[in-house]
């Protein structure tokens, strides 16, 4: 049984659309461009996120479905922990300080 309460999601989201239009209503000519700049600009930088993203979501997505991915990832790590002595140059550093 579905509630039909004052808070159901189709009238709170007619709620929040009518604020936001009634406040965008009340600004200037000005402040409105002001706002669409912003807004330009915030979208745009979230774009570029998302794009710069895609690629360590297709890595993510392989590593999930193709194990040889992740193999060569393991064997990556390996061999570099192999030429590195991370352990000796933490400790040295830690008794340096």
């Amino acid at each position: 049984m579905q509630s039909t309460g004052s808070l159901s999601e189709a009238s709170l989201k007619e709620r929040i659309t009518a604020f936001g239009n009634q406040k965008w209503e009340r600004l200037t000519d000005p402040q409105k461009a002001y706002a669409k700049k912003a807004w330009g600009v915030l979208t745009f930088k979230w774009r570029w996120q998302i794009a710069m993203n895609i690629p360590y979501l297709a890595i993510f997505i392989l590593d999930r479905t193709i194990p040889a991915v992740h193999k060569f990832n393991m064997d990556l790590l390996s061999s570099l922990m192999a030429r590195l002595p991370i352990p000796e140059f933490l400790s040295s550093m830690m008794a340096a300080g």
